[in-house]
């Protein structure tokens, strides 16, 4: 069944309580360095205003761990929103959360106000991992603020089990209200969904990374979906030794190397290793050093994709039907090594104009085609790197599971 979102909700003169994911970085000066987030929530924000109902909006910022602290306030988050709207959004208080003064500045809104709730995680019950009464807890006084409807527009956060993400809307199905996606977590849906469970062809899945070990659930699931999974990063190092070559002093999980064995036997053809490396002397050095063969020599430390690498993923993306990509293919947050991970988003934007279906899961990937002005290029870029992976991996997300159904 298909989850219902907030387009399929009549919205007028409701008030609608919408956690959305304004987890955004902050200068010294408190400031937003990089409104994407919030950006991406506007059409869910919009669509509630445009249809005159009054919005409150929730989310997390850092992790306080149940601290108040200016630090952590969304007060920037919530200025910067209103210069969007050109409107003034209203911040709720800090302790509690979700209180008495919550409810009554919610029971104060009119059609077209906007109050954004303080850092949901000031109250530590938000995500309390072993005490899943406490959540709920949290999750019944969120619903009891007043709203007619919940939408979860955070798909950042859609793999936890949070107060704010799955006790409040549990809470407010209890007692008939309904609870439904907002159009970001629809459209994030849609293109995991659909890459995996019909994906134009030949698929291609692009996987780096520090930890094979982060990724051997997403490679097992892949495996049996997937015509060709591309490795790059330090965890095709740790493939590379499974897989009989040196690797010099580059990075390595023994304790993973029995089981990369066992994965490359079943894998096949389908897992494509780079061929040759940028090293260099130690990880600190920008001092880059081209490595033509797929062995590395003693003391040197493998940074990034080589030339010959680069050509063998450029041809299998650019033949590609869908690609999905989590994680980059060297430290590419310096230039001696970014080469790998730019050729490669440069290959999927390339791609991608003749047809391919292109889906970057979050993360460094999200990161990496931004820095490289690659982002509108794609057909979608996911904004949650963490949730992406549990989605591709077909891992429970409860905060999607408890939504409405059509």
């Amino acid at each position: 069944m298909a989850t219902k979102t907030i387009a399929d909700i009549d919205l007028s003169d409701r008030t609608v309580l919408m956690r959305v994911d304004f987890n955004v970085p902050l200068d010294d000066d408190q400031n937003v360095t990089d409104e994407r987030r919030i950006v991406a929530a506007l059409p869910s924000i919009k669509t509630v205003l445009d249809a005159g109902g009054r919005l409150v909006l929730m989310s997390h910022l850092g992790r306080p761990k149940g601290e108040v602290t200016s630090e952590f306030s969304l007060k920037p988050a919530a200025e910067t929103l209103g210069e969007h709207l050109g409107k003034e959004v209203k911040l709720g208080p800090a302790d509690p959360v979700a209180g008495d003064e919550a409810r009554e500045m919610v029971a104060d809104l009119q059609a077209g106000d906007v109050l954004c709730l303080e850092n949901v995680r000031f109250d530590q019950r938000e995500d309390t991992k072993d005490n899943i009464s406490q959540v709920e807890a949290l999750g019944r006084e969120m619903a009891d603020l007043g709203a007619d409807v919940y939408v979860n527009d955070a798909f950042g956060t859609c793999h936890r089990k949070h107060a704010s993400m799955w006790g409040c809307p549990k809470a407010m199905k209890a007692v008939g209200k309904p609870a439904v996606a907002g159009l970001l977590v629809e459209k994030e849906i849609k293109y995991l969904h659909e890459a995996v469970s019909d994906p134009k062809r030949p698929f291609v899945a692009i996987l780096g990374g520090a930890k094979v070990s982060d990724k051997i659930k997403l490679i097992d699931s892949l495996l049996g979906k997937c015509d060709k999974i591309l490795i790059g990063g330090a965890m095709a190092y740790t493939l590379l030794e499974a897989a009989g070559h040196s690797i010099g002093t580059s990075l390595c999980e023994e304790d993973q190397l029995e089981t990369m064995k066992a994965l490359l036997d079943r894998a096949g053809e389908k897992i494509v290793l780079p061929v040759d490396h940028v090293c260099a002397d130690d990880f600190k050095s920008d001092d880059a050093k081209a490595v033509d063969t797929v062995d590395i020599p003693d003391g040197l430390m493998g940074m990034d994709i080589g030339t010959q690498s680069i050509n063998l993923y450029e041809e299998i993306i650019k033949n590609a039907g869908t690609v999905v990509w989590n994680g980059p293919m060297g430290v590419f947050e310096r230039k001696a090594y970014a080469d790998g991970t730019k050729a490669v988003a440069e290959a999927i934007a390339n791609a991608t104009a003749g047809g391919t279906v292109s889906v970057i899961g979050g993360g460094d990937s999200a990161s990496a085609v931004e820095t490289f002005g690659l982002a509108e290029t794609m057909t979608h870029v996911s904004t949650g790197g963490g949730a992406s992976l549990t989605y591709l991996e077909g891992k429970p997300m409860p905060p999607i599971e408890i939504l409405d159904e059509q």
